[in-house]
């Protein structure tokens, strides 16, 4: 995870190779978890925080995960004009803001957070983020997480739904390689549709059954940003969601 990866570190060589170089000793497993824990709990704190604000507001917040290429900004680009609903966004990427560049096209306020070495968006980075918005005038909040099917997974930002991308260029038992992720979805899109007569190894099917075998029974929904008329029950699932919003509510990543 991230202690061993070296994420969030300033731009060095990685925590492995440094290791090395000082001969320094490994921590033992109760450091590394003690280290994980307080880690996880200080997170888990700003999460609290951006949940409340997002209560406050009325606002769905809703964390995008994925590996990289699935198409997540594609999608926000062709979902967003569609939806009833005043939508921001926030992007997570290791460098460069192209893709909140793109997204702004829509009209939607798109804020890039550029992590460095950190291959997942903590909650105080989102916490950062949303001081640049009006709250007042946004009703969906997608937050656009780095591409990784590993890290995020354990980070609360405060949203209260999360989905999970699988494009059919990828393995269709993703879910079962990383169930992490996939277990806490509480929507799997399959993305790139479009491509699945030239992919005939990939199989929407299996993949279901494989989100299935880990006890999720979220919606699961094939979807091509390239035919908007197949983004219509996602647009129907994130209205309704947001309509059942209660100010009272307070959600809950889990």
């Amino acid at each position: 995870m991230c202690l061993e990866c070296g994420c969030g570190l300033p731009y060095s060589p990685s925590a492995r190779q440094r290791r090395k170089e000082t001969a320094a000793p490994a921590p033992s497993q109760e450091t590394i978890l003690a280290v994980h824990e307080s880690l996880l709990g200080a997170n888990d704190e700003v999460a609290d925080k951006n949940r409340e604000k997002f209560n406050q507001h009325g606002i769905l917040a809703i964390n995008l995960m994925s590996s990289p290429g699935t198409g997540k900004t594609f999608l926000l680009e062709t979902l967003i004009p569609l939806l009833p609903l005043r939508c921001g966004v926030v992007v997570g990427d290791l460098e460069t803001d192209n893709d909140a560049r793109r997204i702004a096209r829509t009209g939607a306020k798109a804020i890039q957070i550029t992590t460095g070495q950190a291959c997942h968006l903590d909650a105080s980075m989102v916490a950062g983020a949303l001081s640049q918005f009006d709250l007042g005038e946004l009703d969906v909040l997608f937050i656009e997480n780095v591409g990784n099917l590993v890290c995020p997974a354990s980070f609360d930002l405060g949203e209260a739904k999360r989905i999970a991308l699988l494009s059919v260029c990828e393995g269709d038992d993703k879910p079962a390689k990383y169930p992490t992720l996939f277990h806490k979805a509480d929507l799997m899109l399959i993305t790139k549709a479009d491509l699945l007569p030239h992919l005939p190894q990939f199989s929407p099917e299996n993949a279901e059954g494989y989100l299935r075998k880990l006890a999720n029974h979220s919606p699961c929904l094939t979807i091509s940003s390239l035919q908007p008329e197949t983004l219509t029950p996602l647009i129907e699932w994130i209205t309704q969601t947001h309509a059942a919003l209660k100010p009272s509510h307070q959600w809950k990543a889990v």
